[in-house]
């Protein structure tokens, strides 16, 4: 369905959305809260959450509406061919830039260099991680641990595999992955993501991406939540093409959604998480960075859910050839 760029990634995403399919007909669908979403895969999306906050015209006037600051977040070199580059202009109330300094703290058990990771021909089985108890909570990037993976993040390239595992929210904490973007698959309770684009609900059945380098926070619909990541450190998740299929069937493009803009104008202590070259760094602000009041552009995350996944020669839900049902 979803495939990197390059073929190592393209067969460990395939089998990463293999597995949450697998998943899910053995987990209970969770219930997350329903938010507002736009439709479509790598389009150029508009959205606004007050009327008028989008320059017209113009990306980065002297003066944006109601006195936000114009950021472009980049996906890639802004140089790239039309067709490859990735960005998206963020309007917000403060620049991201107001933070204190980064300091390194404690990774834990996650890892971002493969290079000389131990290596074994054999055929390994572990069983499911612990939930955090009540008296040790933990919360998304707190319960990171690291499965396997390939290359490097300070190469950009290959990718890590991990494991998430929580039972409380991001409280006035966010988190965002400066080494590549965030394939996540639940297994077990339903995510409410904040990103700086907006809301995504997402329940075991359902998977989500978070761009590189865009913040997020991860609220807790269910007791306990647990799943799968996988980390791409180098190109974007994109949709295969089609071949001999033709024109329709399996992931469709329509049914990937796409948060609409939400902000809060908050005054808080804020603690941000970022991973950078393998490394964690926490900073504060003094201000909500989910502050995005409009955005544009075609980096931007998104949720889809695997139900709409309409498998060949199964005809369950649909016939992708419309020459069986044309009439003459």
């Amino acid at each position: 369905m979803l495939k990197a760029t390059n073929s190592y990634l393209h067969r460990h995403a395939g089998l990463l959305v293999y597995l949450s399919a697998l998943l899910f007909s053995y987990t209970q669908l969770g219930h997350a809260a329903e938010h507002e979403y736009l439709r479509g895969f790598g389009n150029h999306f508009t959205s606004e959450s007050l009327e008028g906050a989008l320059p017209a015209n113009q990306n980065s006037p002297q003066r944006c509406p109601y006195g936000l600051y114009a950021e472009q977040l980049s996906g890639t070199a802004f140089t790239r061919p039309r067709d490859k580059n990735k960005y998206t202009w963020l309007y917000r109330i403060r620049p991201s830039v107001i933070h204190t300094a980064y300091i390194k703290i404690d990774k834990g058990l996650i890892r971002s260099e493969f290079s000389h990771a131990s290596i074994t021909p054999n055929q390994l089985l572990w069983k499911p991680f612990p939930y955090p108890t009540d008296s040790q909570p933990k919360d998304f990037v707190e319960g990171l641990v690291t499965i396997t993976g390939s290359g490097s993040a300070g190469t950009k390239t290959g990718l890590g595999i991990h494991i998430y595992s929580a039972n409380r929210s991001m409280e006035n904490k966010c988190f965002s992955n400066a080494d590549g973007g965030l394939l996540i698959v639940p297994q077990e309770g339903a995510l409410d993501i904040q990103t700086e684009c907006g809301f995504l609900a997402v329940s075991p059945g359902e998977i989500c991406m978070i761009p590189r380098g865009m913040r997020f926070r991860v609220a807790t619909k269910d007791p306990n939540i647990r799943g799968y990541i996988c980390e791409v450190y180098e190109g974007h998740f994109e949709l295969p093409n089609l071949g001999p299929i033709g024109a329709n069937g399996l992931a469709n493009p329509r049914d990937f959604l796409t948060p609409v803009a939400h902000f809060e104008d908050l005054e808080v202590s804020y603690t941000v998480i970022t991973k950078f070259s393998g490394e964690l760094f926490r900073s504060t602000m003094e201000h909500s960075p989910f502050d995005v009041v409009a955005y544009h552009g075609n980096y931007v995350p998104f949720k889809y859910d695997l139900s709409n996944f309409c498998a060949m020669n199964t005809v369950n839900f649909d016939h992708a050839d419309p020459g069986a049902a044309s009439k003459p």
